[in-house]
């Protein structure tokens, strides 16, 4: 089992990667740090997690000239946020994140959502009643205006985030530079066998954000079951002598799926990259299939007439009105 998926571009991406949603500031640099001394080389990262520059902090302590890696080693990945989806914008915003993060490229930029939002500086432009601002920016021109990046050099290859299988086909339709990646929600609650099928049959690579179930999301709710405690995952782990994470990991790399699991424990920002030294059988493989629910635990929802509905299931770029 290689460590690394080839993208589209030719492009070798690690298939555990460090993500970096949610690390506060003072911890993500020193959960960086960890995750390189113990081999990870490959770190998700975004304008709207608000710690680039914290990231930049660790990767100049490890990376560079006179350093332990060289930047050739590295596959550092980072998104465009909604507010930044004006062609006008989008430059400026990856000169950004490159800056913050202290380097001179970037191996991946994705669209972090299909939806724009207003521009500004505002990471959320809401209304006085608390609802967000939208744009009518088209993602296919805010793709367009990302395909120059890459004939700049500023980023190696472009993808997606939170992209249909609908919206994907729109891209490739037009791109000039293709999407290798779109990263979405996946763990065995949302296995998302028909997207990712999908996407390979198209060549784009599936990265899964929240592998394990994103169980510190700030809007969990203490009712809701979590993916690492499911009780069939738990009996399967322990007859692979594994925790259910490196299980839940091990299940996603094994289908070709890309895992960026967060962490700020170095014990576990470890465990988590110790997947590669044992396999799952075909029968455990559809076991966990069976767990699917279609249950998205990412996705703001608000408070409307006392329901709990997702939040912008209104916008007319919104993804996950499609099946799939």
């Amino acid at each position: 089992m290689s460590a690394f998926v080839t993208l589209s571009t030719g492009q070798k991406m690690p298939v555990v990667g460090l993500g970096t949603w949610k690390s506060a500031p003072g911890q993500v640099k020193q959960a960086v740090l960890a995750a390189l001394d113990c081999g990870y080389r490959h770190i998700d990262c975004a304008a709207a997690y608000s710690n680039e520059q914290e990231v930049g902090e660790a990767l100049a302590i490890r990376v560079g000239p006179g350093k332990a890696l060289r930047r050739e080693e590295m596959f550092i990945t980072s998104k465009l946020w909604n507010t930044k989806h004006d062609p006008q914008d989008v430059e400026e915003a990856c000169r950004t994140s490159v800056a913050h993060l202290g380097l001179s490229y970037l191996d991946l930029y994705l669209m972090h959502w299909p939806m724009a939002f207003q521009r500004g500086k505002e990471l959320m432009p809401r209304r006085e009643d608390g609802s967000i601002c939208y744009s009518d920016t088209h993602y296919r021109d805010t793709w367009a205006a990302m395909e120059s990046l890459v004939d700049k050099g500023l980023v190696k290859a472009i993808g997606l985030s939170n992209f249909n299988a609908r919206q994907t086909d729109d891209i490739i339709a037009m791109a000039r530079h293709k999407p290798v990646v779109n990263q979405v929600e996946c763990h065995p609650y949302l296995s998302q066998a028909d997207l990712v099928s999908h996407c390979r049959s198209v060549a784009v690579c599936v990265t899964a954000y929240s592998p394990l179930g994103s169980g510190d999301r700030p809007w969990a709710s203490p009712d809701e079951q979590s993916v690492l405690q499911d009780p069939g995952l738990a009996a399967m782990a322990k007859r692979h002598h594994r925790t259910p994470a490196q299980l839940i990991l091990r299940w996603n790399v094994q289908r070709g799926v890309v895992c960026i699991p967060k962490s700020v424990t170095p014990s576990r920002i470890q465990e988590n990259l110790q997947v590669f030294d044992f396999s799952l059988t075909e029968d455990d493989m559809k076991l966990i299939q069976t767990l699917n629910r279609n249950e998205r635990f990412i996705i703001p929802t608000v408070e409307k007439n006392g329901k709990r509905v997702w939040r912008d299931a209104e916008h007319p770029h919104f993804p996950f009105n499609d099946p799939y």
